[in-house]
């Protein structure tokens, strides 16, 4: 399937949502979720997603659409993309996806790798043993089983050390074996006007802990109480969303408020620069715009864009 789309990536808190909306308003549009956490819809307030007014104000699709005990994947979103696009093709309304997800981006524009399923038992089992290891004792485990693997992965990312021990364990052989011949992508990238909103970063930074301040004032400990009462795996993306583990931690006493906003705060900041580090490297075909750049500019460079001819796949 080929479909238009206008695609607005960037870091969080860069605006993303603002713009997307704007657009969605003002070209027929539909504002479709790429963020990985903004799917979950125990976390309406902790993942920034969109008010019920805002989403009153235009469509929005895969926005709090997948409950937190899922093990929600980009493979999952493609699936739920591409129902999505044939939905808003038969609607005659434009896409926007927005987010801070680069590899759905990636994955929308240029395919996706064909990794095997893991068998539920299999999953079970390795979430079971990993449960009270650290992110270091997942790379050393790593390490030891797959070190090709291990070496392109951060021992800081115990969900991705942990997909990688899954699969290897299921299959018998390393995730980046996998890696090479690539799904046919859903979008195609020369038909998609791609904008990546690029703050200043210090501005950037204080935006991040002025809205995590907000968020802690504004319900955010009571959307996370509610999700710590279901008692669900520690290991599940949505448990590991920006700032849960650290709210989670002040709700068991084993941090004070304070201590939790500045973890959290200081986590998101990380994870902006991570965002910048992979659209520089992973996503070619994005313009680097300032986040308040002139929305007329950024209209201008869509209204050059030729309309794909249709019925193609």
């Amino acid at each position: 399937m080929r479909a238009r789309a206008i695609l607005i990536a960037g870091p969080t808190a860069s605006g993303k949502s603002a713009l997307a909306l704007e657009l969605a308003r003002r070209r027929r549009g539909a504002v479709v979720n790429a963020d990985s956490m903004q799917v979950y819809r125990d976390l309406r307030i902790v993942t920034a997603r969109p008010t019920v007014a805002e989403e009153a104000a235009a469509p929005h699709l895969l926005f709090g659409h997948v409950d937190a005990a899922a093990n929600y994947s980009v493979g999952r979103w493609l699936e739920d993309l591409a129902r999505a696009l044939r939905d808003l093709e038969a609607r005659d309304l434009t896409p926007i996806l927005v987010g801070g997800t680069g590899m759905y981006y990636k994955a929308a524009l240029y395919g996706l790798s064909d990794i095997p399923a893991v068998p539920g038992e299999v999953r079970a089992a390795m979430r079971a043993w990993a449960q009270d290891k650290t992110p270091r004792q997942l790379h050393a485990e790593l390490s030891a089983r797959d070190p090709d693997t291990a070496a392109a992965l951060r021992e800081t990312d115990p969900q991705r050390l942990l997909r990688a021990l899954e699969v290897l364990e299921a299959t018998g052989k390393p995730l980046v074996s996998f890696q090479g011949p690539r799904s046919a992508p859903l979008l195609n990238a020369a038909e998609c006007p791609a904008f990546f909103l690029a703050p200043e970063r210090e501005t950037l930074y204080a935006r991040i802990d002025t809205r995590f301040e907000k968020m802690a004032q504004t319900g955010a400990l009571d959307e996370i109480a509610a999700l710590k009462a279901r008692g669900l795996d520690p290991s599940l993306p949505a448990m590991r969303a920006h700032g849960a583990p650290h709210l989670i931690a002040y709700l068991d006493g084993r941090l004070t408020l304070a201590e939790a906003i500045l973890r959290s705060q200081a986590d998101t900041r990380r994870y902006a620069k991570r965002q910048f580090t992979f659209a520089r490297h992973q996503l070619p075909s994005f313009q680097w715009i300032a986040s308040d750049a002139p929305l007329h500019d950024i209209e201008d460079g869509l209204n050059s864009c030729a309309r794909p001819t249709s019925g193609t796949a």
